[in-house]
């Protein structure tokens, strides 16, 4: 076991063993500590350690008792940070049904209940009650996607930034560290805290006046009472949010004025190779006694390449809190935590992942900067792959190799999600193209544990476009690839594609559809996500204003339980129990001819139901062709 004093301290008894009077900065956080570059509150903690300061972590402190877990390590020199943790409390807390987890990921043993629902909220209100002239800093998923108005799902209601109800100082959102480098050192030098105004992406309640390049948003009071005005508010944030350089954006809210600070310019490659290579123990703190962290289980032998996604799909957050440009590590970098994976105790010669936030975007970016630079699309995939993107996966396929070659490296697998569309997307050189195909055949031939995660999320092309996603045409061109390469290579690996129901725009129909056309390909859907709506994402604003904040125009979205019960049934159209309802709501929707392609061979459909396979968020696995049930039947 590593010993504690590896560790950033969590007690007052390690604080005492280094020798330290009081901490510069303590960090509360809804985590448990595990201290590895996967986990904010670690990142934070390791960045201000190497500049100097002196750092504690307080993870998931009892909140119910008499509060000893905030009084603890007394009063920090400079501030406390806060955060939720590595995801949004409600999403960590609830289903896409609203019904209770009953685990949770990021604590030991996967117990529930060690944090509070929006802990932003409810530790900065200790802390201040507390430590009421001690500046707190949120930080961290919960506080940075809440930045400014945004419909609570959970709530059912529109809500102002969070800053309304938690009582901090000032919001850091996003990627923290160069924004907690710099807090740390003007608070070191003695300037106040709510004079501090000019930091990137930072948030706060502000005396100032908006300058004349500003965007001013639509007040909370407004987009209350017309929700149109929120759908307008929120193409700003995200254009902002997504832009190279971006321009400070206001909001009021109870006749107080909201600032925010735009985003730092994407990370170069040495500042994100010295975040990567803070020196971290890569384990949990030993006060977990080797209880189990799921969270920590899932990446303990992973390595991540980059920052960053230039998806921008409707229902995801990434680049609202990293950005749509790509910061990608050095191989130096991702070579030197690979072998720091290879030393680990319990290493057995796999890499359970080298990917991202998508997998094979690294070192990815425009052939021309500047038109990127200018750039407001919040997609370069979407409508159409940009024409100014260079999508080479050469870099990609390097690390790969250079992981492989490592001699206690017996696989590598890629366990992130795969955009197959960027991987297949035409580029003006013929020698990209080439080189991507080449790709495509080596991530199926040698870095598929079992199973390959992608995306296409639905089949219907209006749902598809309000998704931000690519044609469903192009899903069946990779898995005809993945196919031909399965069969080339003597392997029996399973596909994994990802689906929604109840996304805007998707109507009973469409999933109809869905569940015939997977059936077709000989799919059966197990786990499936009913589209959950969180803050700062375009779906969310599609489903709580009913408009397009681009185009203006009504679009439906299913919301009573009924409503998506309706959609999510077709996922499971093989299960005999099941029948009766689909082929009483297809006869409603006058759509016999569903019927048809779903049962006309019932029986046979109703003996494969049994030999499904688990998947992941919305898993499913390609049923076995008769010849290869025969052939394992021989083999035996």
């Amino acid at each position: 076991m590593i010993r504690k004093e590896y560790f950033l301290p969590t007690s007052r008894e390690e604080i005492e063993r280094l020798g330290w009077d009081r901490p510069d900065v303590i960090i509360f956080s809804g985590d448990a500590y595990v201290d590895h570059p996967s986990f904010g509150a670690a990142v934070i903690g390791r960045t201000l350690q190497a500049a100097g300061y002196k750092v504690a972590i307080v993870p998931q402190p009892n909140w119910r008792d008499d509060l000893r877990d905030f009084k603890k390590l007394g009063r920090p020199n400079l501030f406390f940070g806060v955060s939720a943790g590595a995801m949004d409390s409600m999403v960590n807390h609830y289903t896409a049904n609203r019904r209770l987890r009953h685990d949770d990921a990021f604590t030991a043993g996967g117990r529930h209940g060690m944090r509070p629902d929006y802990p932003t909220v409810v530790y900065s209100k200790i802390l201040k009650n507390i430590f009421p002239d001690v500046p707190v800093i949120a930080g961290g998923i919960e506080a940075s996607l809440r930045r400014v108005s945004h419909y609570d799902y959970w709530q059912d209601c529109l809500r102002p930034s969070i800053l309304v109800d938690a009582p901090v100082d000032m919001i850091s959102y996003g990627m923290g560290e160069r924004t907690i480098l710099v807090l740390a050192e003007r608070l070191r030098k003695g300037e106040r805290i709510h004079d501090i105004t000019d930091v990137p992406q930072t948030a706060f309640f502000s005396t100032e006046t908006p300058g004349k390049d500003d965007i001013v948003l639509h007040s909370f009071e407004e987009c209350l009472s017309n929700k149109k005005l929120q759908a307008l508010n929120f193409r700003h944030v995200e254009e902002e949010s997504n832009k190279y350089s971006g321009k400070v954006i206001w909001q009021s809210v109870g006749g107080r004025l909201i600032k925010i600070n735009p985003m730092y310019p994407p990370m170069r490659e040495g500042e994100i190779d010295a975040s990567f290579d803070l020196p971290y123990t890569r384990v949990p703190h030993p006060r977990y006694k080797g209880k189990t962290i799921p969270a920590y289980e899932m990446i303990r032998h992973s390595v991540n390449l980059h920052r960053g996604c230039f998806g921008g799909c409707a229902f995801c957050t990434i680049s609202a809190h990293q950005g749509k440009f790509i910061s990608s590590r050095s191989k130096e970098s991702i070579m030197k935590e690979v072998r720091k994976v290879c030393e680990m105790d319990d290493f057995k010669g796999y890499i359970s992942d080298l990917g991202g936030p998508s997998a094979n975007m690294y070192a990815m970016g425009g052939y021309d900067r500047s038109i990127c630079e200018r750039c407001v699309r919040p997609s370069c995939l979407h409508p159409k792959p940009c024409p100014n993107l260079n999508n080479d996966h050469s870099k990609l396929l390097d690390i790969y190799r250079s992981v492989d070659s490592l001699p206690e490296v017996k696989k590598s697998f890629i366990g992130s999600g795969v955009r197959y569309d960027l991987a297949m997307a035409p580029n003006k050189s013929e020698k990209t193209n080439s080189v991507n195909s080449r790709y495509v055949k080596e991530l199926i031939q040698s870095h598929v544990s079992g199973r390959l995660k992608v995306a296409p999320e639905h089949t219907s092309e209006v749902v598809l476009n309000c998704m931000r996603k690519p044609t469903f045409a192009l899903f069946r061109k990779f898995k005809s690839i993945f196919d031909r390469v399965n069969r080339e290579c003597g392997l029996r690996q399973q596909i994994i594609p990802y689906f929604i129901s109840s996304h805007p725009a998707c109507h009973e129909v469409d999933m109809a559809e869905l569940a015939a056309i997977t059936k077709d390909l000989d799919f059966h859907l197990e786990q499936v996500q009913d589209f959950t709506p969180t803050p700062m994402t375009l779906a969310t604003e599609i489903y709580y204003t009913g408009f397009h904040p681009y185009t203006g125009e009504k679009v439906y979205t299913a919301k009573t339980e009924s409503e998506k019960q309706r959609q999510r049934q077709f996922f499971f159209w093989y299960k005999p129990e099941a029948r009766a309802g689909i082929e009483r709501e297809l006869r409603l929707l006058h759509r016999s001819d569903l019927i048809d392609r779903l049962y006309s061979r019932s029986n046979k459909n109703e003996d494969r139901s049994r030999q499904t396979s688990a998947g992941s968020r919305a898993g499913a696995v390609s049923g076995k062709t008769r010849e290869e049930k025969g052939r394992k039947r021989k083999k035996r």
